[in-house]
């Protein structure tokens, strides 16, 4: 289970289309941000002020609703896959409606 400061929704095209987390974390005093991208979003629920993304290895984020973007760091890694990606990576600037949101991509 991963509890991100901060996360977005990222929309991955091409072959294997799927919606994915990436969510950072702030380093604080004595320590460096971080950030991880989960492995694809299969479903999603609500959980008081949490949406509860489950992902395609079984992995749990938890992301609190008033939390969406990524703090520089992230957002400079997440920019960087996008313009690497020839067109088949798209951050989601602003938070869809999750919960009623298809998260398959035809």
């Amino acid at each position: 289970m991963y509890t991100p400061d901060r996360w977005m929704i990222l929309k991955i095209t091409g072959a294997d289309p799927h919606y994915r987390v990436f969510g950072s974390w702030f380093g604080g005093y004595l320590g460096s941000d971080s950030w991880r991208m989960n492995s694809g979003i299969v479903s999603v629920e609500q959980d008081g002020e949490y949406f509860i993304f489950k992902g395609s290895s079984g992995s749990e984020y938890h992301c609190h609703k008033e939390a969406y973007g990524s703090s520089s760091y992230g957002y400079g890694v997440a920019a960087g896959y996008e313009k690497n990606s020839d067109g088949k990576l798209e951050i989601l600037q602003e938070m869809p409606d999750i919960l009623t949101m298809d998260w398959t991509i035809s």
